[in-house]
């Protein structure tokens, strides 16, 4: 299965990483993300291929009927990450 902008665009906001941070992690272009996100361009099979092994590496899952799943695993971290980021403010 091929992940879609709009999956893709809400698995890395469930995750809380930039643009900038999947791009490094997926060895791609900030601006083939952001294109792909808004859907002004579909980049190659390859580089959503990596965005999506990279996207599924950090716990999500991309479903059939067009959503995302991120596993509790996942969610607890953030929200302990979180936690301890608005301890220190």
């Amino acid at each position: 299965m091929s992940i879609t902008a709009r999956q893709a665009t809400a698995a890395r906001a469930a995750l809380g990483i930039t643009r900038e941070e999947l791009a490094a992690a997926a060895k791609v272009g900030v601006r083939t993300i952001t294109d792909f996100e808004r859907g002004a361009r579909e980049p190659i099979a390859a580089t959503r291929g990596a965005l999506q092994a990279v996207l599924e590496a950090r716990g999500v899952e991309f479903l059939p009927d067009g959503g995302v799943r991120v596993s509790g695993a996942v969610l607890a971290a953030l929200d302990e990450r979180k936690g301890k980021g608005d301890a220190a403010e």
